[in-house]
This record gives C-alpha cells, structure tokens and sequence, in this order.
C-alpha cells in the first residue's frame, strides 16, 4: 500500500484485469466514497492507498443468494460472524441469509432481531430472507419492504417447525399477499413422506430414491402452475433434475433458478460412497445424466444465478448413519476457487461466471448499487488470481462445521482479497478489516425521503 495527502481517490486498484458489463481489460479502479469513480488510467500518486492488482482480475463483488447462518438458535453449527468470516475468506462479498433459524425469521420483529445481531459482527454485506407460514401471511407484505429484507422464502418441501407449506392452497396465499419475487425449496412434500420407507439404514446412496426427481418435477409443475395462476414472480432454488431446466427455460415469463456448486460438481453413486453423509444435502446430488443436463442449462443461459446453499451441520450430526444424518454442507467459502476451476477446466466462460454470481443476483432480486463494476456502483470486488494452484482443505474452512465436501480438491483458481464498498476485509487469507457488513438495499423497498 502507498499513500498521499493530496489524493483524489481513496483507493485505486491498479493494474488488474478488470471484468466490467463492456468485456474484460487491464485498468485501475478508482473508489471515492465507497464507490467506483473511474475506471481507466490512474495515476498513484491520486490514490490514498493502492492495492497492486497486476496479474490478478477483479470481478465484481460475488453475491451468494443462498446462505443458512444458523442464528439464533443453532449457534454450534454456524453462528452470522462465523459464516460472514467464512464468506470474506472465500470471495464473496453479499449473501442472502435464509429463515430456518430457531426461531425462524417470520415476524418483523425476527426479522429486525437477525438485522440487530448482523450489526459489527458481519463481515459482508447482507440481507434475510422473511418465512412464510401457513399463519404469517398478513405480515408478509411488511416484512417484504422491510430494510435488508431479500424477500420471501417458501419451503414446500421439508423443512424445520412451521416452515413448510406444501399445498396449492397454501401456496397461493403465500403468492397473493407479496409483491416481490418469492424464493422456493421445491419438492413435493406428499411425494416425500410416501418415500421416507425407502430409505435404507446407513445407505447414502438411497438418498436420491427417497427424494426422487419426481419430486422435484412434480413441485415445480404445480409452482408454475400456481405463479401463472397469480401472475406473481417465483425464484425457483438448487435446480437438480434435467426436466426442471425444460420446464423453467419455458417458463421465463414468472420463474428464475438457481444452480449450486454442488450439483455441478458431485454425483451419485459415486460420491456418497466416498463422501458418506458429507454428499448429503435436499434437494439430493443426483446421477451424473442430471448434472451433466444442468451444465447444459448453465451455457444455454437457463440458470439465473449459482447460490451456495451454504448449510453447515456438525461432523457429529453428519457421521449418523443414514437416514439419522442431517441434509446440508458448507459452500460458502468454496464458491469462487470451485466454480473458477471448472472455468479454467472449460465448462463455462469468466464472463458467465460473473453473470451468474453479480449481474444475475442484481437483476433478479433488484439489487441496488451492487452486481457491476461501473461507475456510481458499490466498490464491490472479488479479487482472484486465476493461475493459483491450491488444495481446498478442511483446515482451511472457517465455519464453524469445520468440514467441506471438496477436502483433498485442486482449485485452479484463487481468491486473493475481498472489498466490500471499498474496504478490504480479506487479503491473502486473512480477515483484515472485521464487522463493516451493512444492509443490502432493495429497488423494490428503498424507503421513502422524509419531506
């Protein structure tokens, strides 16, 4: 870093490649405030300090639309400081946090509660996604326009306490009484509890036959069905079967997805018998025919956005045998050197990277000021070294699980700092500057200026 008493910027990165909406360059970045305020040629000595970049890309700040924090509630899984840790570590510089808490984030005074214990311990930006219920329909539409409210979540299939609302009827209350687009756990809940017979005792592999594709089809087709019916927006969630991408490419018109690193990544059989109760997650990693039919959706443009799914449980609660273990892994922190190795290995383009992890989020969600390196924007960046070679490990995992389902796994591709709004709050593996997350603000719900 160097620095000036005389400087325009606060902080120039200088050097990088820089991925921006007109294609990828080697220029600085100027920030002012927080904010991008060039992009070009600068010189140094303009800036307070300088984050040398040569060698490195900047890509836009990652957005992980899909993260379970645990809190309150289940602190001894995750808690919101060590899942914000573990974000930063990883890149990533906004997640949506989801409201399967204890209790779960269904009320506006939960919602504000969750905000409250965010402040000076998040090391990220972010925002929470409101529950909905069977009996919180009258207070969805205020939690919706809530500050650092991402929207409302949906589990129609299993889920914790009253978190789940699996029929039509149900469903459409949820949908009538919203204004903004509804995120949705699609599997058909009837389905479900007419196969948990299926499940065979300390067998992972059974997994996928218990929660069969048929499941997940089914649900969407009546999701579908019931966001037309009401002419409202639905965001479906970890796509995992190759008809769902069918049904959603034509199906535009009201529905988003999303894909996981997971699901583009494992398989069965193989993986649950070499990762056990580690492979298990809702809805299941399935058979290789599907994730190769999701990497086809991926480059035909289907898929809106790649979330995480970030879902810790202990190495004590995943070592039960089957079905006793708990569904959900960590990804968080893995997001950007797994998704960037299958970038270097080919099966997808920087640029799509980039739109399914910054542009994809802001478009679908409205997210204000976030989403694009371009000037005005939020001096949001991923910075990644893309000729890195490094073991994803355990050890290096900060959730508190302590575990990741890619232990042992090459990444060829690194992320090297994380600034959220123009802080550095990871360098070269190291949480810098902690506690400065804030609010994502939303186009739908920006409040109103006082008169």
């Amino acid at each position: 870093m160097a620095g000036t008493t005389a400087s325009v910027f606060d902080l120039v990165l200088k050097g990088g490649t820089v991925v921006t909406p007109g294609g990828q360059a080697v220029a600085d970045v100027g920030v002012r405030e927080g904010r991008i305020a060039m992009i070009g040629s600068i010189d140094a000595s303009q800036a307070g300090e300088v984050f040398e970049a040569k060698g490195l890309h900047v890509l836009p700040g990652v957005i992980d639309s899909q993260v379970h924090f645990r809190e309150p509630g289940l602190e001894w899984k995750e808690d919101l400081e060590t899942g914000a840790r573990a974000a930063a570590l990883g890149g990533v510089t906004t997640v949506f946090e989801m409201p399967n808490t204890d209790p779960p984030t269904t009320s506006p005074d939960m919602l504000a509660d969750k905000l409250k214990r965010a402040r000076g311990r998040m090391h990220v930006d972010h925002a929470f996604y409101a529950g909905a219920t069977h009996d919180n329909t009258d207070v969805l539409a205020e939690m919706e326009r809530m500050v650092g409210c991402c929207g409302v979540k949906v589990f129609m299939g299993a889920s914790t306490g009253s978190l789940l609302v699996e029929d039509d009827e149900g469903v459409e209350r949820v949908l009538r009484a919203i204004n903004r687009r509804a995120a949705f756990h699609s599997e058909d809940e009837y389905r479900l509890a007419d196969r948990r017979k299926l499940a065979r005792q300390g067998d992972w592999t059974s997994h996928y036959e218990v929660r069969d594709a048929e499941a997940a089809v089914s649900s969407t087709k009546r999701l579908l069905r019931l966001a037309r019916k009401t002419g409202k927006r639905i965001h479906v969630l970890h796509i995992s079967t190759a008809e769902e991408t069918e049904l959603l490419a034509q199906a535009k018109d009201v529905a988003s997805c999303e894909i996981t690193p997971q699901h583009l990544t494992l398989a069965g059989p193989e993986d649950y018998l070499r990762l056990k109760g580690y492979a298990q997650m809702n809805p299941p990693v399935r058979e290789a025919h599907h994730r190769a039919a999701l990497w086809v959706a991926v480059n035909q443009g289907i898929m809106d956005v790649i979330g995480s799914d970030h879902a810790p449980h202990t190495k004590e609660e995943k070592s039960r045998p089957y079905p006793a273990s708990p569904s959900g892994m960590p990804g968080v922190q893995t997001i950007v050197p797994v998704m960037l190795t299958h970038v270097a290995d080919g099966k997808l383009t920087l640029e799509r990277f980039v739109e399914l992890t910054s542009a994809g989020p802001q478009r679908i969600f409205g997210i204000v000021d976030k989403g694009r390196i371009a000037k005005g924007y939020d001096a949001d960046f991923t910075v990644v070294d893309l000729s890195a070679r490094r073991t994803i490990t355990h050890a290096w995992s900060a959730s508190r699980c302590g575990w990741t389902p890619y232990d042992g796994m090459e990444a060829k591709a690194w992320p090297v700092a994380t600034f959220v709004r123009g802080n550095m709050v990871m360098c070269e593996d190291q949480l810098v500057h902690p506690g400065l997350g804030e609010p994502v603000q939303f186009v739908e719900a920006l409040p109103a200026e006082a008169a």
